[in-house]
C-alpha cells in the first residue's frame, strides 16, 4: 500500500501539496515534522508535514520526499490549527503563515551545486576562457556552488556560463540542502590527563621554572579552578594570566594544557538576586481580585489602569500564579523599545524562566528561543516579546497579558499575514484554554465597547500609584504666541520656561515630535520645487546628520543638493521640523543640557534601545527628543515634563481613527511625566487649542471621548459597528491598476448584492498612490455585524480565482487585508 504527506509550502500558494513516503517514513512522521521536498523544476524547499494519509493526489503524480530534517516534531498540533486560523481569517495562505512563524534558519532551500562530469574529455572540446577557469577550478574541488564560480569568474551573472558548461558536457549540477542553524561553540581549557597526579604536577612546574609566563599561565588556571568549579574559558584564562594566546597555544600543543568546545547559549542570562517584596496598594490588590473573578466567566478581560497605576505589578502577580500551576505565559508588547525595561523588571522577579523573542535577535538565537520553547526546559516559562511571539511553539500555555492593546504596532501591514496580534492572542487562549489580560490606559475603541457590552470582563485602576496626582496638562496656542513674537524656532515661551525651571531642579525633560528627520520638506523659495524619491510619490525627508535626502518609504537616498535641481536657484530652505530639528534647537537654547535623541534613526542594531534608554535612566541625559518610541509604556522615574511640539499633525491624519490615536498618543506621552511624588507637567503646543479631543485628552475625559467616537463610527458605519476588507491592486502599469481595480469592483457589487446596508467604496488612489515603482489603488468593503464576514470571504476568493484566469490581470497583485485599523 502506498503512503502519501500533504505538505505546506513556505510560499503564497492556496492549498497543501501532496508526496508519496515510505511505510517506514509514513510510521515516523506525523503532523508538524519537517521535511526537504522537490518542488517545481529542480529547487528543493523545507516543508512542513499536514498529514500523513494513503490517498494519492487526483491530478499529479506524486513526487519522493528528499529527506527528513527532523527527529521530534518541530511545529506543535494546536500551533498548526492557529496558523490555518490565521490564513483563513486574514485571507492568506498557510505558507505565508509558516514563513513568517518560524525563525529562517528553519527554512533550508537548496543550494545548485556543480560538479564535474567525469566522461568528459577536455582534448574534443574548445572551452572559452571563463568557462576554462571553472573546468580548472573543478580540478582541485570537487564541488563548487554558484557564488564560488562567481567569484572564480569576476562575473554576477554566472547562469549563462553555467548552462554552456551543461550543453558541452563538462559539468553536472545538483541541489543541496544546508542545515543553517550553528550552535555556539564556546573554547574551554583544563590540565591534561597527564598530570592528574601530585607528582606529575610537581614535575611539571619544576619544568616550567624556566619559562615563567607558562608558569604564570598554569597557576592562574588553579586559581580560576579553586575560586569557581565552573569549566574556565580560553579567554577568561588569557585575561586572568596576562598572557598572548600564543603562550597558552603553546601549552595545548605540549599536551601540558587540553581544550575542549562546549555549547553555549546566544541568549544569555545574567544571574541575579531575586526579588519577590513589592506589595500591591489597595487599588491593585482590588483590580488583582476582580481579574481573578472576571476569569472564572470570561476568557478575556480588559485592564483600564491610568498610566503609572502599577499595571506591571498586577501582571506580575497573575504571572507567578500561572508558574505556580507549571504553565507558560506570553507577555506581548507593542514595541522592542518596551522590553528592554520590562525584561530586567521581570527577571527580577522569575530569573531564568524569562525568554525574549522579537525581530532584532539574529536568526541563531531565535532558533535557540524557540527550542526552549518548544522542549519547555525547566517548566514554565515567561515569553516577552512583540507580535512575531505570538507564532511560537507553546506547550502549555496559561495566561496571554496584551500589555497596551490599544497600539496599532500590533497590527502586521506587509508582507502577509497581515494579521492582527491582538485578535490572533484571543484565539490562540482559546486554543490553549488560556486567559487573556488586555492592558491599556487608553484602550480601542474595540476592546473597550466589547467590555461594555459584556463580551469582555472589565476592570478599572483610576488611582496613580502612590496616589500621585495625573498630571496638569496645559495647552498653548501657537498662533497666539506666534503673533506676539513669543516663539523662539519651534518652542513657545511657556514651554521654554517650563524646561528650564525642570532643569534648575535637576528634573528630565520628554520633549514628543512624530516625525523623525531634520525636515519633511527641502523646498526652493524662487520656483517653489521640492525634490521627490524617484520611485514613490512623495517629497524627500531632510535628514542633517548625513546630510541627506531620504525616502521613507522605499530608503532612496541622496545628498543634499546646494541648488535647486528645476531652477539652479541657491535659495533653498526647510519646511516643516522632525525629531533632529528639534535636538538641533534645544542644543542651542538649553547648551548646558545633555540631549539625547530616540527614533528609527538613532535606535538601528540590537542594542540601540538599550543604550538610549539606560543612558535616560541613569540620569546622564537631561532632555530626550522622541518620536511616538517616548510614548509607550517606558517608566521613568525622573521626568516632570513632557512637551507636545505640535499636535495637530496627528488630529489632520486622513484616517477614521485620527482623533481616537490622536487621545491616546497624547494620554500616553503624558503618562511618563510625574511618576514619582511630584505632579507632572504636559505642555501640549497646538494651533487650534480648543479642538475637542484636545480638551477631552487635557482633562483626561476618556469616557466622554469614547462616546462621541462611537457615535461617530455607528453613524458613519465604521468599526466595531461594521468590520473592513481592504483589497488593494498594485501593479507598475497605472492603466493596468485602473482597468483590474474597476472590473473587480464591478463584480464585488453584483456578486455580493450590496444594498443599504453593506458598502463598497472605491476604487480610489491613497494619499500616496505610487510606492517602489508601483502603483496602488484600494477598494475598501464596509460589513454590517449582522452579515457572514466567513460568506463575503467565500465569494471574494471566487471573484479572485476569476480575475486570475484574465490574462491582462493575471500580472496585478491582489492585496487582502481584513480589519484594516
Amino acid at each position: 500500500m502506498r503512503h502519501f504527506i500533504d505538505v505546506i509550502l513556505p510560499l503564497p500558494i492556496p492549498k497543501t501539496y501532496t508526496y508519496e513516503v515510505s511505510e517506514r517514513e509514513a510510521a515516523f512522521l506525523s503532523p508538524g515534522f519537517r521535511v526537504a521536498v522537490p518542488f517545481g523544476k529542480a529547487k528543493i524547499y523545507t516543508g512542513l508535514v499536514r498529514s500523513v494519509h494513503q490517498d494519492p493526489p487526483q491530478h499529479y503524480d506524486a513526487k519522493e520526499i528528499d529527506q527528513i530534517l527532523d527527529e521530534v516534531a518541530l511545529v506543535k498540533e494546536v500551533q498548526l490549527k492557529h496558523w490555518e486560523w490565521i490564513a483563513s481569517y486574514y485571507m492568506c495562505s498557510v505558507g505565508e503563515v509558516f514563513r513568517a512563524a518560524v525563525p529562517p534558519s528553519f527554512l533550508l532551500e537548496s543550494e545548485t551545486m556543480v560538479i564535474r562530469d567525469e566522461t568528459f574529455d577536455d582534448s574534443e572540446e574548445t572551452l572559452k576562457d571563463d568557462e576554462w577557469l571553472v573546468f580548472e577550478a573543478l580540478q582541485h574541488q570537487s564541488v563548487l556552488n554558484v557564488q564560488e564560480i562567481a567569484g572564480i569568474t569576476d562575473r554576477k551573472r554566472v547562469l549563462p556560463i553555467i548552462k554552456r558548461l551543461l550543453a558541452k558536457g563538462v559539468i553536472q549540477i545538483r541541489e543541496e540542502v544546508k542545515e543553517q542553524y550553528k550552535p555556539k561553540m564556546i573554547r574551554y581549557v583544563k590540565l591534561h590527563e597527564n598530570y592528574s597526579t601530585d607528582e606529575a604536577l610537581n614535575q611539571l612546574l619544576e619544568e616550567l621554572s624556566r619559562a615563567p609566563r607558562q608558569r604564570d599561565v598554569i597557576m592562574s588556571l588553579f586559581t580560576l579552578e579553586v575560586s569557581d568549579p565552573k569549566p574556565v574559558k580560553v579567554k577568561t584564562l588569557q585575561e586572568r594570566s596576562g598572557a598572548s594566546s600564543a603562550v597558552i597555544k603553546s601549552l595545548i600543543e605540549k599536551n601540558i594544557l587540553q581544550a575542549y568546545l562546549l555549547q553555549h547559549d546566544r541568549v544569555g542570562y545574567e544571574e541575579g538576586e531575586l526579588d519577590q517584596t513589592k506589595e500591591l496598594n489597595e487599588y491593585q490588590q482590588e483590580a488583582l481580585l476582580q481579574i481573578s473573578s472576571e476569569f472564572k466567566s470570561k476568557d478575556v478581560v480588559l485592564l483600564h489602569g491610568v498610566t503609572s497605576s502599577g499595571k506591571t505589578e498586577v501582571y506580575v502577580k497573575l504571572i507567578a500564579e500561572v508558574l505556580a500551576r507549571e504553565e507558560q505565559v506570553l507577555y506581548l508588547l507593542p514595541e522592542i523599545a518596551l522590553t528592554t525595561q520590562l525584561i530586567r523588571r521581570l527577571r527580577e522577579y522569575f530569573g531564568e524562566k524569562v525568554l525574549v523573542y522579537h525581530s532584532k535577535y539574529s536568526a541563531n538565537e531565535r532558533v535557540e528561543v524557540w527550542n526552549k520553547i518548544a522542549a519547555n526546559e525547566g517548566g514554565a516559562q515567561v515569553v516577552i516579546g512583540a507580535r512575531s511571539a505570538l507564532l511560537l511553539p507553546y506547550e502549555s500555555l496559561g495566561l496571554i497579558i496584551i500589555d497596551e492593546e490599544h497600539e496599532t504596532s500590533f497590527k502586521q501591514y506587509d508582507p502577509a499575514p497581515r494579521y492582527h496580534a491582538r485578535d490572533a492572542a484571543i484565539v490562540l487562549g482559546k486554543l490553549h484554554h488560556a486567559r487573556v489580560l488586555l492592558g491599556s490606559a487608553t484602550p480601542s475603541m474595540e476592546s473597550y465597547y466589547n467590555a461594555q457590552t459584556g463580551k469582555y470582563g472589565l476592570v478599572n485602576i483610576t488611582r496613580r500609584y502612590g496616589n500621585v496626582l495625573m498630571p496638569d496638562m496645559e495647552l498653548v496656542d501657537i498662533k497666539d504666541k506666534l503673533k506676539k513674537r513669543r516663539m523662539n524656532g519651534h518652542f513657545s515661551d511657556r514651554l521654554m520656561e517650563e524646561i528650564q525651571e525642570s532643569l534648575s531642579e535637576g528634573e528630565q525633560v520628554i520633549l514628543f515630535q512624530n516625525r523623525r528627520g531634520y525636515a519633511p520638506v527641502l523646498e526652493c523659495n524662487t520656483c517653489g520645487h521640492s525634490p521627490g524619491c524617484p520611485n514613490c510619490d512623495v517629497t524627500l525627508t531632510y535628514h542633517q546628520f548625513k546630510d541627506q535626502l531620504r525616502c521613507h518609504y522605499c530608503g532612496y537616498r541622496m545628498a543634499r543638493q546646494l541648488k535647486c535641481l528645476a531652477c539652479g536657484s541657491d535659495e533653498l530652505d526647510t519646511k516643516g521640523f522632525g525629531t533632529e530639528q528639534i535636538e538641533e534647537e534645544v542644543k542651542v537654547l538649553f547648551p548646558k543640557a545633555s540631549v539625547g535623541r530616540m527614533d528609527s534613526d538613532t535606535t538601528r542594531g540590537k542594542y540601540g534601545y538599550d543604550k538610549i534608554i539606560s543612558a535616560f535612566e541613569q540620569q546622564e541625559l537631561d532632555i530626550l527628543v522622541g518620536t511616538q518610541m517616548v510614548t509607550k509604556g517606558l517608566d521613568f522615574r525622573n521626568v516632570s515634563l513632557v512637551g507636545v511640539m505640535q499636535a495637530d499633525t496627528m488630529l489632520n491624519f486622513p484616517d477614521f481613527r485620527a482623533h481616537e490615536r490622536s487621545f491616546q498618543m497624547i494620554q500616553q506621552v503624558a503618562g511618563r511625566a510625574g511618576r514619582t511624588l511630584k505632579r507632572g507637567k504636559v505642555i501640549i503646543q497646538t494651533y487650534n487649542p480648543f479642538h475637542q479631543i484636545l480638551q477631552q485628552a487635557s482633562m483626561n475625559r476618556f469616557e466622554t471621548m469614547f462616546s462621541e467616537q462611537m457615535e461617530e463610527r455607528r453613524q458613519f458605519r465604521y468599526p466595531p459597528f461594521y468590520r473592513l476588507i481592504k483589497i488593494t491592486f498594485r501593479h507598475k502599469d497605472y492603466n493596468k491598476v485602473n482597468e483590474s481595480s474597476e472590473w473587480y469592483a464591478k463584480y464585488v457589487r453584483n456578486v455580493l448584492r450590496v444594498d443599504a446596508a453593506m458598502e463598497v467604496l472605491g476604487p480610489e488612489f491613497p494619499a500616496i498612490p505610487r510606492v517602489r515603482n508601483s502603483y496602488n489603488k484600494n477598494l475598501v468593503i464596509k460589513i454590517p455585524a449582522d452579515r457572514s464576514v466567513g460568506l463575503v470571504k467565500q465569494q471574494l476568493k471566487k471573484i479572485d480565482n476569476s480575475f486570475n484566469a484574465i490574462a491582462n490581470f493575471r500580472s496585478v497583485r491582489v492585496i487582502y487585508d481584513v480589519d484594516n485599523y
